[in-house]
């Protein structure tokens, strides 16, 4: 008799929960697969760590094969999920398309970063759901501040010293915090010739910070961040963004080239085109994290509205706190239906919230017990060093080395602009040429995760400072106009945008999928080309789409409306040469999902 196979989608904090949860309890008697974009478990309440500096990238990246021995890891994003035939489609990070068969299924796809329909934010700002976002906001803040140090206008210092943050949540507030210390002490090494300093300011509509959190370590949180400088602006938002700036809700205007969206997060675009009941975007499941009708699919994280029994009638939030847990209960309730102990209905206990606010503050309130200063640091720090599934040792050397050596300030480049736009169904992968997106339809939704998220800057913001505004992008190719300029070309998925034939193109389809059909994105990822033509999408009666994409014929190419374009194209499995630039608006729709921290 063959073993039942459970196949596990996500590796967040409830999916490498209930991984690693269900290999202690099968003891080998089942195959458990985990479909995952990349090949750790992320640990994001530390990630504001890795912006600023303090901690490395793998630090805060845990080894899903180095520490899920018994479990089987798949690279890949599922793009559709056969619910009658028991079958999980998925493309690999190379292109490769694969099929996971289940008798178990559990979604635990996690979220994405949350848009709201304000103009310019979608090309202006980046989020903070993973690594890449993380590397790029700190390569663009330390850029900024080194471009500022050196311009001699007091005008153009003023802006790119300027970092504005959206959302004064758990994520919003750490950004700002840690993000405050790093450019005070790049700038106290090396002061700017104008005498300026780096200015942080963070918006919310909301009346207080940490609005979830009781209102003495709200107080506590403002107090530090004004401590430190920052400009906390309450009942205000952004009403439009661009490239110089930003609008205010309150009439100001406000000079600068980083746009930090904290505003949220949204349950993963995967569970929508289930066709099962949801929730604000999120997927109905029992107490027991089981899907009413489907008995052997299981959803937890923040793709699942658990009821919160101990609050009938409403959900438990999007934290990684709850996250972690549902991983818990959804093993044990997985295991149970194959026969191996009780199942349990998920309930739980509050244990209060920490957040990190930099070098030896941090607000806490363990087991109800509100506490600042460095007695607060010190259990913040000491809960997720216990939280962490690994590397604790390494981060503490880190954190002992942040106390007494300086900071390093350099750009490494490994993340470019357009590689991290805000709107992407997957901010835990960086898009590069030549692989496929994921075709998701992205909707708006609100709430924000359990302790992080950040990243922002402009398209363009490199442009060399002789370079008048509305000329040809410097090492661009074929002279494009930068992104948001006069005369640039129409950007990807908006009406008449014309990319190459010959090329391949990175953008995302942007159509829905139809419930329970797989499919995939076969355009690849990466910055558009000036007069490049979208491949024609062509859907079948399986409701499944795909595009099709002609091959690149050599030599000089001719736009659909212009003469040949002169000179060698990039190749298409690079970057184009030269600055950061983003690729243009992405299309999006407006549907509203869950609220939450996660």
């Amino acid at each position: 008799m063959s073993r039942p196979r459970i196949v596990i989608v996500g590796a967040g904090f409830a999916g490498y929960r209930t991984a690693r949860t269900l290999s202690r309890l099968t003891r080998h008697q089942a195959d458990i697969t985990l479909l995952n974009p990349t090949d750790y478990f992320l640990y994001l309440p530390l990630l504001p760590q890795v912006a600023a500096g303090i901690l490395e990238p793998r630090r805060v990246s845990v080894s899903l094969s180095g520490t899920l021995p018994h479990v089987r890891l798949v690279l890949g994003e599922a793009d559709g999920i056969d619910l009658d035939g028991h079958t999980v489609h998925y493309t690999g990070p190379e292109g490769e398309e694969g099929t996971l068969p289940f008798d178990r299924l559990v979604l635990a796809a996690g979220s994405v970063n949350k848009l709201l329909p304000v103009p310019g934010v979608a090309e202006h700002a980046h989020g903070f759901r993973g690594l890449p976002e993380a590397l790029y906001l700190r390569d663009h803040v330390t850029r900024q501040v080194e471009l500022a140090a050196a311009a001699k206008d007091r005008a153009e210092c003023a802006a790119r010293c300027t970092f504005v943050v959206v959302g004064a949540g758990y994520t919003g507030t750490e950004v700002a915090a840690h993000g405050a210390m790093h450019t005070d002490a790049q700038v106290r090494r090396h002061p700017m010739r104008t005498g300026m300093r780096p200015r942080w300011m963070l918006l919310d509509v909301a009346p207080r910070v940490l609005p979830e959190m009781d209102e003495r370590l709200s107080r506590t949180a403002e107090r530090v961040l004004r401590q430190r400088g920052v400009d906390v602006r309450m009942g205000t938002s952004v009403k439009e963004a661009t490239h110089d700036g930003v609008l205010l809700t309150d009439g100001s205007t406000v000079d600068t080239r980083t746009l930090v969206w904290c505003v949220g997060v949204r349950p993963d675009p995967l569970v929508e085109s289930l066709g099962l009941p949801l929730e604000r975007g999120r997927l109905l499941v029992d107490s027991h994290l089981r899907v009413p009708g489907r008995p052997e699919v299981f959803a937890c994280g923040d793709v699942a509205a658990v009821p919160d029994l101990n609050q009938p009638g409403q959900y438990t939030p999007m934290t990684a706190q709850h996250a972690w847990r549902h991983g818990k209960v959804c093993a044990q309730n997985v295991a149970a239906s194959l026969g191996v102990g009780r199942r349990r209905a998920y309930r739980h206990r509050d244990m209060g919230f920490v957040v990190d606010l930099g070098g030896a503050k941090a607000a806490a309130n363990p087991l109800g017990l509100p506490m600042s200063g460095p007695a607060a640091g010190a259990v913040t720090r000491g809960y997720h060093l216990a939280a962490m599934p690994g590397n604790r040792v390494r981060v503490a050397a880190d954190w002992l080395l942040d106390a007494v050596l300086p900071r390093q300030a350099v750009q490494l480049g490994l993340v470019r602009s357009w590689s991290v736009p805000l709107e992407s169904a997957s901010p835990e992968v960086a898009r590069v040429p030549g692989r496929p997106e994921r075709a998701r339809q992205a909707g708006t939704g609100t709430g924000e995760r359990d302790a992080v998220d950040p990243g922002a800057e402009r398209a363009g913001e490199e442009r060399s400072e002789e370079q008048p505004a509305g000329s040809p992008s410097r090492g661009r190719p074929s002279g494009e106009p930068a992104k948001n300029q006069p005369g640039g070309e129409p950007a990807k998925n908006q009406p008449h945008a014309e990319p190459r034939e010959e090329q391949p193109h990175g953008s995302r389809s942007g159509s829905t999928r139809a419930s329970g059909t797989p499919r995939r994105a076969a355009e690849t990822a990466g910055p558009p080309a000036r007069g490049t033509r979208k491949p024609r999408k062509t859907s079948g009666t399986s409701g499944a789409t795909r595009s099709a994409t002609p091959a690149a014929p050599s030599g000089p190419t001719r736009s659909a409306d212009g003469p040949a374009d002169p000179g060698p194209e990039p190749p298409a499995d690079q970057p184009p040469p030269g600055p950061d630039i983003a690729p243009g608006p992405v299309k999006r729709t407006d549907g509203r999902a869950a609220e939450g921290d996660s």
